[in-house]
């Protein structure tokens, strides 16, 4: 996005004026691991959990998860919600550590923040987690990162999900009987944040190889949210009035929702429309109802699993030494209108 520029340089000024928070040595023998010396805690643990985007319903249920876990370990745990917020990621970080937290939890609304982010938490020897997006130790840009510098992530697996979502459009392709001539799939997706171009590079690759055929793809850059989706889909549908159907996936159930509804807009009818969401939090709405919906299916990803998961891996570090895994997953599951209240998908 253009504005990631914009918004790098802000970050980058923002630096310049404030100064590192660090904490206080313990003087103990320090946990080893790759975001620099942390020190064990033998008391009882603080950590911060901050995330973008924190009242939309996926963080809304990592959140819970988070707060779960730590009411069941002891943990206290604080939750911030960033926002989009470049700026506050990093004068949250630093808060978090002027407070005398073990250990950072973070959904980075940009990646752009990440090399600062890092060396905060590593000069207060605070440990730091990712959870669901990348952030690199050298650079902006973590597709651009070696594995070394990639900070340790929890969340899911970007090729496992796209894979999946990619072999269900192929699948309800196949049933629908389409022509691949006067078809196009649409790829909906933020494209500066790595792992939504994991997810859909791998949804491109299955959809083909599971169709075994090319349909022509279209890519539409987004914000990742269901109208920033609705408004550029519907400049894609208008521009390409000639297409009979519709394959749309993209980095979650925003994109795709947004898709859905803007064809849905444009007069084209659900039967000629096929939706495989990516989250399920929205998808589900739409089958609430007994209106007909080109959202054919949707990959279950239960926030919750991942803040439970995300502050069980902070706890081992702290308590018990144990080192961050590179990354670590929670699992998936495809629903749809029939499955999706069976798997336990919460629809509010």
């Amino acid at each position: 996005m253009s504005r990631t520029t914009t918004r790098t340089a802000a970050v980058a000024g923002l630096l310049l004026t404030l100064g590192l928070a660090t904490a206080c040595s313990t003087g103990q023998e320090s946990v080893k691991g790759g975001d620099g010396a942390v020190a064990p805690v033998n008391g009882r643990i603080s950590l911060t959990y901050l995330q973008k985007q924190g009242d939309q319903e996926y963080f809304v249920g990592e959140a819970a998860g988070a707060k779960a876990k730590a009411a069941e370990l002891g943990i206290d745990l604080k939750v911030v919600n960033l926002g989009n917020d470049a700026n506050k990621t990093v004068s949250e970080v630093q808060s978090a550590i002027a407070q005398k937290t073990n250990g950072v939890i973070i959904v980075v609304p940009d990646p752009a923040v990440g090399p600062q982010v890092v060396q905060t938490a590593r000069d207060a020897k605070v440990a730091l987690l990712t959870s669901d997006d990348q952030i690199c130790a050298t650079g902006p840009d973590p597709a651009a990162c070696t594995k070394d510098d990639l900070v340790a992530r929890i969340g899911f697996s970007g090729q496992q999900m796209g894979t999946e979502v990619g072999k269900r459009a192929a699948e309800e392709f196949k049933k629908a009987g389409w022509n691949p001539a006067d078809t196009r799939t649409v790829s909906a997706w933020k494209q500066d944040v790595t792992v939504c171009g994991d997810r859909v590079k791998a949804a491109k690759q299955a959809f083909t190889t599971g169709i075994g055929a090319q349909v022509q793809n279209i890519d539409v850059a987004t914000d990742n949210t269901p109208t920033g989706a609705q408004d550029k889909i519907a400049a894609t549908v208008t521009a390409n009035a000639n297409v009979k159907h519709w394959v749309v996936w993209g980095c979650n159930d925003e994109n795709v929702q947004g898709g859905v509804t803007a064809m849905e807009n444009a007069g084209i009818g659900a039967d000629d429309v096929i939706g495989v969401g990516l989250g399920a939090y929205l998808a589900c709405k739409d089958w609430s109802g007994s209106k007909p919906s080109g959202m054919k299916a949707a990959l279950f990803i239960n926030g919750k699993d991942v803040g439970a998961l995300a502050v069980q891996t902070m706890y081992d570090r702290l308590k018990n030494g144990k080192d961050f895994p590179k990354e670590a997953f929670a699992p998936t599951t495809m629903v749809d209108p029939t499955t999706w209240k069976t798997a336990g998908v919460g629809c509010s």
